[in-house]
């Protein structure tokens, strides 16, 4: 799908600390395919044929963050092209207070941050933010921060 640029739906997720304050922000491991050792707010992956999006929320979150027993909810769907990643996102958020149990293949470690200093890393250009995830959270901040 991605080396021949076709488009693509995915589900991603904003874990949020149980009182919403803090974000869970990851770092994606050095040998992933895509945006290798960037840090990322959201945890997600691509739409399983037959599967819908919030079915695949569940189950990404549950893969690479151990995360389980709780719905995540559907917020908006935000759009990434940047040639040869051409994405439909259908963002989700949870609340969780942990524990985390990290796909090691996926996710190299992770740690809370508060929403403002999410922010500035987004709004910084230069920041290692995936560039989907910067797009889908400025979005989230838009409407909802």
């Amino acid at each position: 799908m991605r080396a021949e640029g076709l488009w693509h739906a995915a589900a991603v997720v904003l874990v949020r600390s149980p009182g919403g304050e803090h974000v869970y922000l990851h770092q994606r491991t050095e040998d992933k395919d895509v945006f290798p050792s960037l840090f990322d707010c959201w945890s997600g992956g691509v739409v399983a044929a037959g599967e819908t999006p919030a079915e695949c929320a569940a189950r990404e979150i549950g893969e690479e963050l151990g995360i389980s027993g709780v719905k995540p909810e559907p917020l908006f769907t935000s759009v990434f092209e940047q040639p040869p990643i051409r994405c439909h996102n259908f963002t989700h958020e949870v609340r969780w207070a942990g524990p985390f149990v990290l796909q090691r293949e996926e996710v190299a470690g992770g740690e809370w941050i508060g929403l403002e200093q999410l922010r500035a890393m987004a709004e910084d250009p230069a920041s290692p933010l995936v560039p989907d995830g910067r797009i889908g959270i400025l979005e989230w901040f838009r409407r909802y921060g």
